[in-house]
């Protein structure tokens, strides 16, 4: 590809890499040549390591003739959790260099006070949200007019979405007249023409993908045509039939639709997390590194327009004084930089599911690139309500094939085989009540905080003792009924007995399991009658003493 001087090339081994992606191959030689770029790439190309790169090399260079300790680079994201990432990815290219190169993300939540310790030590590569850098800059614990040399916007397309365009222009003012500028997107939207000309000065536009999605022989794309009541009908079979297999991700568009989902399928026994803007930022970040280790298999996300766009948010009338301020209390919980459907690098998700269809064709994209990253397969299925037809021929106009068809296509599911189940739907949605995801939210909250805050230095102590931590335990508050975790399997579908049945597996798994060695507990289920003590004990003791006094 290039040569490097100073790059550990070990680090880049270590991370599995044997090729460069299309636009890693493209953007490191430009980047490295000093021009500024503009690069559109589709989720998962891999553009962090497109930028990080070169600039872990522009700071390893520097530093052979410059041994002044600065802050060289700035990479600005839209959201906390992708905030992490960058600086996980960073420590990961510079495990070799980790003292020559430093990195620090202050896109967490915490006191600037607390951060200030980390930016006095001036780390070569600061990674935050536009609001937390201003912040500092403004309180004098960042000084970056002397010293910087690059700047990032990574996921580009979403910082005004996210409400950092003021943010973003005060932060200009405090940045050097001459910089290196990266803008990495997955479109190209009239908020990224206005960035290039705010940040850009004669930038290479890399328009790298024709397509913004992979195409079908590595993404297949569906959409079904159901009302309310059989989306729950059809996640429930898809789900408690394993119809659906590998690690998937929900998408809905509240926090309350969020509880609701989850609480449904408690009913039927099916574990899943819950992401979205009200948990705390280090529970989020949690969630999703355990996710990618394989700990759960279902998470259900909220992507909240109304974060993005205060304007959507439902208004409040003015003659109700205590609602109002309830509500302006619940808005104060959620957090503005909260995104897991931008930009986060969920690893090895196979499916994503749209229960609740997006209000925009670039929320379709960002959602369903979250499966199908680099050369892995994956596929979206959408539910659509009546309600949600338009925002779908909005979606296909945008994307349609190369040869002008719809990329997706109907998924053909016999609604009629499933009617068998819609009774015992029917009696988890009445426990699932409006009561129930009121104290569900309220209990999610107040555990993840005490997980988030109270334990925070102990875990920081036990880094083993984090990975007990479960996010996808039961809530409870409704009322739970035993019978539904079961399949009878006359309710199963004849196409599906036999091999899709949970029941059967199961058995088939238990009589596959070698015997345990050592001491045995016996079960009298398993006894059979005559071995059965409680059965087999016959008392003779009263018939022989009677027999002996009659002798006597």
């Amino acid at each position: 590809l290039v040569s490097f001087l100073f790059f550990p090339a070990q680090a880049v081994a270590d991370l599995g890499w044997s090729q460069p992606t299309l636009i890693q191959e493209k953007a490191i030689p430009l980047a490295l040549e000093g021009k500024d770029l503009l690069a559109r790439g589709r989720t998962g190309s891999g553009k962090t390591a497109a930028y990080a790169v070169p600039v872990i090399q522009r700071i390893l260079a520097s530093k052979q003739s410059v041994r002044e300790q600065d802050v060289r680079a700035l990479v600005l994201v839209p959201t906390k959790e992708l905030g992490q990432q960058v600086q996980t990815m960073i420590r990961q290219l510079t495990a070799y260099c980790s003292r020559d190169v430093r990195v620090a993300d202050i896109s967490r939540k915490a006191d600037l006070s607390a951060q200030r310790p980390i930016l006095m030590e001036k780390p070569d590569v600061v990674v935050g949200t536009p609001s937390r850098v201003l912040a500092h800059l403004n309180a004098q614990n960042l000084v970056l007019h002397s010293s910087l040399e690059m700047l990032v916007v990574d996921e580009a397309d979403l910082l005004f979405s996210f409400g950092f365009e003021a943010d973003l222009k005060n932060l200009l003012c405090h940045l050097p007249k001459i910089y290196q500028s990266f803008l990495m997107s997955a479109t190209l939207t009239e908020d990224v023409q206005a960035l290039k000309e705010l940040l850009l000065h004669n930038p290479v536009i890399l328009k790298l993908q024709g397509s913004q999605l992979p195409d079908s022989s590595q993404l297949q794309q569906y959409s079904i045509k159901c009302e309310e009541e059989d989306k729950f009908l059809l996640i429930y079979t898809l789900l408690r039939l394993r119809l659906v297999q590998g690690k998937t991700l929900l998408f809905v568009g509240s926090v309350d639709r969020c509880y609701r989902l989850k609480l449904f399928l408690e009913q039927f026994g099916i574990p899943a997390c819950v992401l979205n803007s009200e948990l705390p930022v280090h529970s989020r970040c949690h969630i999703i590194t355990q996710f990618n280790q394989g700990f759960y298999e279902y998470i259900i996300a909220t992507d909240e327009q109304s974060l993005a766009d205060p304007a959507a948010a439902p208004p409040t009338t003015a003659g109700k004084g205590k609602k109002k301020k309830t509500a302006e209390k619940g808005a104060k919980t959620k957090d503005k930089e909260y995104g897991v459907s931008r930009g986060v690098d969920f690893q090895n998700v196979s499916n994503v599911i749209n229960f609740d269809f997006p209000t925009t064709v670039e929320s379709y994209i960002h959602r369903v690139g979250r499966t199908a990253r680099a050369d892995n397969p994956g596929t979206a299925l959408s539910l659509i309500s009546h309600t949600e037809l338009e925002l779908l021929s909005k979606v296909e106009e945008a994307l349609t094939g190369d040869h002008g068809e719809s990329v997706l296509k109907p998924y053909e599911f016999k609604m009629e085989e499933i009617e068998g189940f819609r009774y015992r739907c029917r009696d988890a949605m009445r426990s699932v009540t409006k009561q129930a995801v009121k104290e569900a939210r309220l209990k999610e909250i107040k555990q993840e905080l005490l997980n988030s805050e109270k334990l925070k230095t102990y875990f920081e102590d036990n880094p083993r003792d984090l990975q007990l931590l479960r996010h996808d335990k039961d809530l409870h508050p409704a009322v739970v009924k035993p019978h539904l975790r079961n399949v009878p399997e006359y309710l199963v579908p004849e196409t599906l007995r036999g091999t899709m049945n949970p029941l059967s597996n199961r058995r088939r798994k238990r009589k596959d399991k070698p015997k345990p060695e050592g001491v045995k507990k016996s079960s009298f289920k398993k006894n059979i009658q005559g071995k059965n003590p409680l059965k087999s004990f016959r008392y003779t003791g009263g018939r022989t003493r009677k027999g002996k006094a009659g002798q006597s």
